[in-house]
């Protein structure tokens, strides 16, 4: 499929969690559809080349258009990055590190920027760690909360966590938060500190990959087990009553 013949619009298109096979967990829809598109918006261009590579090796990646948005990007700085479809009618993508772009990532600001201009925006399928993980765990899926990144200082920390704890108990709510892969054992001890003993935690870790680790426990009986192999593995830590 050429470019001529995809709709001139901003597609957010998904990559792989880890170090798994594209077609285990992305449709074939979504290679032709990026066969049709030369300019990306990506948060680091070196894993966008490889992660295009692997869809389809024939791809003329040398030919592709490359604009980094990530954590360290001015975001007064953006607003010609949409350019090739604003005055052009060329589609674009919109590729993360990991999982779905726009979603706990920095491509969400050209999503805004795209639908305040009355873009089109077409998000492709792909997997979503967050999603999975509620899937997984056995909490509400009808009612839960994406909190991103706790407080890195313990105190404030454990506060957040109790504070989390107490909303998934009195709105019935699944707490869902992440952390930096290396701190996650510390996130894990924080957590049995900070909650009660029938509070119940899911670990949802290294999702679709072969590391994939998805259990869940109350807080008494993670007291009893064994510390998860979890250490630098990216993960989701779930809290429910």
């Amino acid at each position: 499929m050429s470019d001529e013949k995809i709709k001139p619009a901003l597609y957010l298109i998904p990559v792989t969690l880890g170090d798994t096979a594209i077609d285990k967990v992305l449709p074939s829809y979504n290679t032709t559809i990026i066969r049709g598109i030369k300019d990306f918006i990506v948060e680091n261009t070196k894993s966008a080349r490889r992660f295009l590579a692997q869809t389809d090796s024939s791809l003329p990646i040398e030919d592709f258009n490359f604009t980094e948005l990530n954590e360290h990007t001015d975001l007064k700085t953006i607003s010609h990055f949409l350019d090739p479809l604003i005055k052009h009618k060329r589609p674009m993508g919109v590729i993360s590190e990991a999982g779905c772009p726009a979603v706990a990532d920095p491509g969400a600001a050209v999503v805004e920027m795209a639908q305040k201009k009355n873009l089109d925006v077409i998000p492709l399928v792909g997997p979503s760690s967050m999603i999975m993980a509620v899937m997984a765990s056995g909490f509400n899926g009808q009612s839960f909360a994406f909190n991103g990144y706790l407080p890195v200082k313990p105190a404030e920390r454990a506060q957040k966590i109790r504070q989390l704890e107490a909303r998934a108990c009195k709105e019935n709510q699944t707490q869902l938060f992440i952390e930096a892969p290396y701190r996650n054992i510390k996130m894990f001890e924080t957590i049995l500190q900070s909650c009660r003993p029938d509070t119940r935690l899911c670990i949802a870790c290294g999702i679709t990959t072969e590391a994939e680790y998805i259990h869940t426990k109350t807080i008494a009986e993670w007291k009893k087990s064994e510390v998860p192999e979890i250490n630098k593995i990216p993960a989701i830590f779930l809290i429910y009553k």
